[in-house]
């Protein structure tokens, strides 16, 4: 079974946040130091993604760049919270965005993705994405919102980069679909995903929005966790 915490940060501690700290078992859970730290999301990666070093933390974005057709969503997000914590954070916020992208784009298709039943195909990973978008989302969007063009380019980016690399097992016929023609499911969950970035791009463009935003930060005192 997922389980899932947040360590606690109280909102109006001004001290700068330098790491995602969470645990979502049995996939993953945040440390200071590598010998304590969990990560069980990919074989390949893991080992780069549990390392102390931030060389081998980059060397894994390297890996999954390389080579991106088989990486899970679940890989990607524990991808973008160590390059937060190691301070590669436009690379942190990009791999959240994609991450949460394929895997919308995997829900489009495979069965039992939309269904939030205990025991329903898919529901275990489900319920991990879910975890990991409440409690890295926060640190990773708070840093993203610093400066809200970058955040909007980088979403976008994000977005193109889901469409030009497909997830692979989308396409495995030994996993169930939502019905015969996948690209054409694929094709639907990544229009939907546009219309979600050209929703927020629009809303962002608007400058009050944006005054309201930057107020808000303000007021939580975000920029001055995350914005330096």
């Amino acid at each position: 079974m997922i389980a899932l915490a947040l360590a606690v940060m109280a909102m109006s501690d001004d001290k700068p946040v330098r790491s995602v700290d969470l645990y979502v078992t049995p996939l993953y859970s945040s440390a200071a130091k590598a010998s304590k730290r969990v990560v069980r999301v990919d074989p390949d990666l893991d080992p780069l993604l549990r390392s102390d070093r931030a060389e081998d933390v980059l060397a894994a974005q390297d890996r999954v760049r390389a080579a991106p057709a088989n990486v899970s969503p679940l890989a990607m997000m524990v991808l973008a919270s160590r390059l937060y914590d190691v301070g590669a954070r436009d690379d942190s916020v990009f791999w959240f965005y994609v991450a949460k992208d394929r895997f919308m784009a995997m829900a489009g298709v495979l069965s039992g993705y939309d269904s939030p039943g205990m025991f329903a195909a898919g529901s275990e990973a489900r319920a991990a994405m879910g975890a990991f978008v409440q409690l890295a989302g926060p640190t990773i969007n708070g840093y993203a919102f610093c400066n809200i063009d970058n955040q909007q380019a980088l979403r976008r980016k994000a977005y193109d980069w889901v469409v030009a690399n497909p997830y692979r097992p989308v396409f495995d016929t030994a996993r169930p679909a939502k019905g015969d023609d996948r690209q054409a499911l694929l094709d639907a969950a990544t229009a939907r995903l546009r219309a979600d970035v050209e929703k927020e791009a629009a809303y962002l463009a608007d400058a009050q929005n944006r005054a309201d935003l930057v107020d808000a930060r303000e007021t939580n005192g975000a920029d001055k966790r995350f914005c330096w």
